[in-house]
């Protein structure tokens, strides 16, 4: 796999990272970047940057295999129209790196490019941004979520799986827009928004001085993520929205409901408020006991008719896929699971 070529649209935190760790380890990687600004240093990187979209799609004697969309999301229709027109359908795959799915699928759809496509979302990043930020190192050991419908090729799904677990040793879990989405919007685009309010609500305090002299690890970690380019979490959050508001809706029936056990002194609601989310802590606690250990791994033969669906039960068992050894068969790592709160 180490000569297939990867196109990056986009040099920014993540598409700059993803470059220059698929150079360190042995793939040709193009890019091409709205502003030519990083190319002085990526081109010290071992990276071959264009001066055009279409170049990079068409580059003459060195079609990229797979070509990687790192661009905002809002550029996203822009991108996939001059792509559109150039792109060789038999010899490139198209993949992304949104952090939402399902309406990326819509346009790609839209843009005439659905036969290419296989959804693609890495779980890393820091609150920084542009290519100045970026770190090879930022993908080491990372998670990637893969997404597939109906209609996706498991030959195309293969390139992407692959680039990932060989190109950039990763991890990856395979399973649908909708699912993805919704995961995202809980584990990534609500807390941005939780974390907000708290440093609204901070800012609004008359004692908002004494409150940040006082702050420490724990304001710190539930604030981080609020230090993030506010338009770039509010545009995060748009593209998901409806899934963030009803979660938001629901965290705060929650809150609520605790707010009345405390106003009320009401010890069992309150002692149940706390005691809900020990499954959490014990898979954490399970996390931690297993560090350093080399999880336990097994195979799973793929059905061609069904690999959709094997892979995203293997995601919900909380397996994880690391190697491909042949086509038809994945190789998972077991890893502790979260187990369903008590009722």
């Amino acid at each position: 796999m180490t000569g297939m070529t990867v196109g990056i649209v986009g040099l920014g935190l993540i598409g700059g990272s993803l470059a220059r760790h698929l150079v360190a380890n042995g793939y040709r990687v193009m890019a091409w970047n709205h502003r030519p600004h990083p190319y002085e240093q990526a081109r010290r990187d071992g990276i071959v940057c264009v001066d055009t979209l279409e170049d990079l799609a068409g580059h003459p004697g060195a079609r990229p295999d797979l070509i990687v969309l790192c661009n905002p999301l809002k550029a996203m229709p822009d991108m996939l129209s001059r792509l559109a027109p150039v792109i060789d359908r038999t010899a490139t795959t198209l993949t992304d790196v949104g952090s939402v799915k399902a309406l990326v699928r819509q346009q790609v759809v839209a843009a005439g490019l659905g036969e290419c496509y296989v959804g693609a979302h890495p779980m890393t990043g820091t609150e920084r941004s542009g290519f100045e930020a970026s770190d090879p190192s930022l993908f080491d050991y990372a998670l990637w979520a893969i997404t597939v419908d109906e209609s996706t090729d498991y030959r195309r799904f293969l390139v992407v799986a692959r680039m990932i677990a060989e190109g950039c040793a990763n991890r990856c879990i395979v399973i649908d827009d909708g699912t993805h989405d919704r995961a995202a919007a809980l584990i990534s685009h609500m807390p941005h928004v939780v974390a907000t309010a708290l440093i609204n609500e901070l800012t609004d305090n008359p004692d908002r001085n004494i409150a940040a002299a006082l702050a420490a690890g724990s304001w710190r970690d539930m604030t981080r993520v609020a230090l993030t380019d506010p338009q770039r979490t509010r545009a995060m959050v748009d593209e998901d929205a409806q899934n963030v508001e009803a979660l938001l809706r629901h965290m705060a029936g929650r809150l609520v409901a605790v707010a009345d056990a405390l106003h009320d002194g009401d010890d069992r609601i309150i002692g149940e408020f706390f005691a809900h989310g020990n499954p959490f802590r014990d898979y954490k606690a399970a996390c931690a006991h297993n560090q350093g250990e080399t999880p336990s791994t097994a195979q799973i033969p793929l059905d061609i008719a069904h690999w959709r669906e094997q892979l995203l039960e293997s995601a919900r068992r909380g397996e994880q896929v690391v190697a491909w050894p042949s086509d038809l068969v994945a190789v998972v790592e077991r890893r502790p699971a979260v187990a369903s709160a008590a009722r």
